[in-house]
């Protein structure tokens, strides 16, 4: 896995932050000098710069970006200031209490972190809100989508075992819930796509091709729709390629939903430090065109800049 973002080693907090105090200063907030900064540094060195900035000057850096930002670019340069489980932390969040439900968000991170992961947000959920995440989860969602949710959220999921007969059986049981269809065949779909270990779930798939003639995800899209089909897809995805997913999902953000800023910002400022690099190449593997060449074609002004930064695009990328 590779991502865009790498710690300088020429890195100075106490400089950084005083430029971006510098930034601040004056009749307009010089964004510029926030993207060169924030853009090029990893997360443990923004959150070094924080601090810097807090001990010099009293205070709080996100605070001062929050003030003196506005729309989209805002959200990007705020974005970067969170360590990574506390960003997801705040999109869950969010995505549930803000006006309507972003389910799509809830999808993206649930059905792609591990197990540590879920663990560490769940733990930090509580923390930062003084809530639990499942019982938001419940309140916020319904039907067997909620409960596929609410079981990823239990991060419980097997680890490194695969056991040839039970894949088989498992497979037969995909079969069936993508004939029947009951609620009852839905429940045991979720629970083998929420609880088996990614060894196991390769197998099961291998033997559903060979008892249906049928790729799994096309199975599931024929069979089921709205958010329970697309979050059992977005399982399968992540379990095959994660990278692939997110190029799958940042161009449907960008070309299906109008270029839709939430879902871009949120992939990019996520993963670039995981995988934005592979995203890139899925990307242009898959659809021909650069993500650095869409997105220069849909954002502009200094947001279109900070996106372009942190997929640390060039002229032949274009």
């Amino acid at each position: 896995m590779q991502g865009t973002i790498y710690p300088p080693q020429d890195f100075n907090p106490g400089m950084d932050a005083e430029m971006l105090y510098g930034a601040f200063q004056g009749m307009g907030c010089d964004k510029d000098v926030l993207i060169n900064i924030l853009t090029q540094r990893s997360n443990a060195q923004r959150l070094m710069i924080a601090e810097a900035y807090r001990e010099v000057y009293g205070r709080d850096l996100i605070a001062d970006l929050k003030e003196n930002l506005s729309d989209h670019f805002k959200q990007v340069m705020v974005g970067l200031m969170y360590p990574p489980v506390l960003y997801d932390v705040h999109e869950l969040w969010h995505a549930m209490k803000a006006a309507g439900t972003d389910e799509n968000c809830l999808i993206d991170i649930l059905a792609s972190r591990t197990n540590e992961e879920i663990y560490r947000i769940k733990e930090a959920y509580s923390l930062e809100y003084n809530s639990d995440l499942q019982q938001d989860l419940y309140s916020e969602t319904s039907g067997h989508f909620r409960d596929t949710l609410i079981n990823l959220a239990q991060g419980v999921r097997a680890q490194g075992y695969a056991d040839p007969v039970m894949a088989a059986q498992d497979a037969m049981v995909l079969w069936e819930a993508c004939q029947q269809k009951t609620g009852g065949h839905k429940n045991m779909l979720q629970m083998i796509l929420c609880n088996k270990s990614y060894q196991q779930l390769w197998m099961v798939f291998q033997e559903f091709q060979s008892i249906s003639g049928q790729d799994i995800v096309c199975a599931i899209r024929s069979c089921y729709d709205g958010y329970f089909q697309e979050l059992c897809v977005a399982i399968i995805l992540c379990l095959r390629d994660r990278s692939s997913y997110f190029a799958y999902r940042l161009y449907n953000a960008i070309h299906e939903l109008g270029f839709h800023n939430k879902t871009v910002i949120r992939i990019l400022v996520s993963r670039s430090e995981v995988d934005l690099m592979n995203i890139r190449r899925r990307y242009k593997e898959r659809y021909g065109k650069s993500l650095f060449h869409d997105i220069k074609h849909y954002a502009s002004g200094h947001y279109e800049r900070a996106l372009i930064a942190l997929l640390a695009g060039d002229v032949e990328d274009y």
